[in-house]
């Protein structure tokens, strides 16, 4: 299932309620164009973990992949 490279991107889960799936909080710093400034932005994104006990605040690693359902991309790298 997992072939090719892809972006690989390190984050936090925040839900595991679904089956298969979990919630995974990726945080980065980018820099204001105007102030210079370094700004925290966050996005969640759907990580397919089939058979895996994570818990909620488990730092995680996903890597992108193959549409695996309507807005899941990403694989949990083990």
């Amino acid at each position: 299932m997992i072939t090719g490279t892809g972006k690989t991107l390190r984050g936090t889960v925040v839900s595991t309620k679904m089956q298969d799936t979990v919630t995974v909080l990726v945080t980065r710093f980018v820099k204001h164009p105007k102030y210079k400034k370094y700004i925290k932005r966050s996005k969640k994104y759907l990580a397919h973990a089939p058979a895996t006990t994570l818990e909620v605040g488990a730092k995680v690693e996903i890597r992108e992949t193959n549409p695996i359902s309507k807005n899941k991309h990403f694989v949990i790298v083990v």
